[in-house]
């Protein structure tokens, strides 16, 4: 996955030292013929199912992050319906050394627009899955998949 040109400048200048960053993580949810479907992409640096993520550029709002992370990875447009966690990762350490921990800013998002397909070779795979066919994912991405379909007035604070 290509780091942002913002986070390469920054590790010029404190090396692999932990980075607190922000980021945006959009469920992607669309009626379908047995009922919801939700978006996810296999990553290619790992082959994990997740909901799409990406790192919140500086100045931009996370909305608009999860919005343009959704058209950049799968080319589908979406659009933020609201936000259902606002939780933080775990300490990551990446295999050159650098360290970094998010806030991360999870959305529910309506599809709008388009036909899933891996457009920008962060994923391998990308596709419409039924709620009750999803692939196995990580505790903490199914949590954020849970929480987006059950579409409650208010975020889970995690």
């Amino acid at each position: 996955m290509p780091t942002p040109e913002f986070i390469l400048a920054l590790r010029e200048k404190v090396g692999t030292t932990r980075l607190w960053l922000s980021g945006a993580t959009a469920v992607v949810v669309r009626e379908g013929a047995r009922g919801e479907e939700v978006l996810l992409v296999r990553r290619a640096d790992n082959g994990e199912w997740t909901p799409v993520a990406g790192i919140v550029d500086p100045g931009e709002h996370p909305r608009l992050t999860a919005v343009r992370e959704v058209a950049e990875e799968t080319a589908v447009t979406a659009e933020v319906v609201r936000l259902v966690w606002l939780g933080v990762s775990d300490v990551i350490v990446y295999d050159n050394g650098d360290e970094t921990q998010y806030i991360d800013h999870v959305f529910r998002c309506r599809w709008v627009d388009g036909d899933p397909f891996p457009a920008d070779g962060e994923a391998s795979e990308t596709a419409f899955f039924a709620v009750d066919a999803m692939p196995p994912m990580s505790w903490r991405h199914a949590e954020q998949v849970r929480l987006a379909l059950a579409n409650l007035p208010e975020a889970h604070l995690g």
